[in-house]
């Protein structure tokens, strides 16, 4: 997964991009938050490959693995 998904400050402003293209992450997860398959986004990005997909869930999976602390705001 490491190497399909970078974060560079100089591209898309250090958002996690998919290596090699300008898609980030966010982009795909929201496809798939939508309801949208694997095979749909797969069509929409004919040059993503399956595992890039598979890198995207893995990534976005990490993130909420953190623990965050609730505070009350008010």
């Amino acid at each position: 997964m490491a190497t399909r998904i970078n974060i560079n400050p100089d591209i898309c402003n250090g958002r996690p991009i998919i290596a090699n293209t300008r898609i980030p992450v966010q982009t795909i997860m929201e496809f798939l938050g939508a309801g949208d398959s694997i095979e749909e986004v797969l069509e929409e990005y004919p040059t993503l490959k399956r595992e890039d997909i598979y890198a995207c869930i893995q990534f976005a999976a990490k993130l909420m693995a953190n623990h965050y602390e609730v505070r009350k705001i008010a």
